[in-house]
């Protein structure tokens, strides 16, 4: 890269990074410090945290920093590699074996984060030759997945299920199909009609796949989530 081209591409970041700031869209970082109470500390105001994952308190939960220091004295801090390859220990073994028993399966995985766990989890169940059918309100690592996954992608709103059918009975010759939505959607608050949507994929013999990560812990009996909730 010559010097003219380097100058010509630094001049069109800049005027991008103007258009983004004028728009409101400049994302800027900012430092915050949390409490182990659900609170948080600003620019110096100590403020009720409703922006976080926490909603539980477990980040601060005696029990839960007694268990995370028991397992770095015993392993040290991380896994020094992929569980695939040498980094799953009985810490994480017995991990799934409780979340399995927490949700009443046969078995369960860990991923490092909920996107790794769509991002990975999708596109394993589903890809070319399929369809997937993603909420319009879905997470983005929900839609991320489902475009990873190299499946056909369909958008369906879960208040036009009507327009889901007619979009599943359109694929029926497809090897697989694949329904994708968030129990609780997190950016409203409204929880899937998953009673309906399950129907549906019985209906059409198509999977469903349910991400619970905004209502485990608070909705259900058990704290199992939407589908616990809803009893499906």
């Amino acid at each position: 890269m010559n010097a003219a081209t380097s100058k010509r591409r630094s001049i069109c970041l800049t005027a991008e990074l103007a258009d983004l700031s004028e728009r409101g869209l400049l994302r800027n970082r900012r430092r915050v410090k949390p409490f182990a109470d659900g609170s948080c500390e600003i620019d110096g105001r100590r403020l009720r945290n409703f922006a976080g994952n926490d909603y539980l308190n477990l980040a601060g939960d005696e029990r839960v920093i007694e268990a995370a220091r028991q397992a770095m004295v015993e392993y040290g801090h991380g896994s020094r590699a992929s569980a695939l390859v040498t980094g799953r220990t009985d810490w994480h073994e017995r991990l799934e074996e409780r979340i399995a028993r927490f949700e009443g399966e046969e078995s369960a995985v860990l991923f490092p984060t909920g996107y790794a766990a769509n991002l990975g989890s999708i596109p394993a169940l589903v890809g070319t030759g399929d369809m997937v059918f993603c909420d319009r309100w879905n997470h983005a690592s929900l839609v991320d997945g489902c475009r990873l996954s190299g499946a056909k992608l369909r958008v369906y709103r879960h208040d036009r299920l009507d327009v889901l059918e007619r979009e599943l009975k359109k694929s029926a010759e497809c090897r697989r199909r694949l329904i994708v939505t968030d129990g609780l959607f997190s950016m409203d608050g409204y929880a899937a009609p998953l009673p309906d949507l399950c129907d549906l994929s019985e209906r059409h013999d198509a999977a469903i796949l349910v991400d619970e990560a905004h209502a485990t812990g608070v909705f259900g009996a058990n704290g199992r989530g939407i589908s616990e909730w809803q009893n499906v």
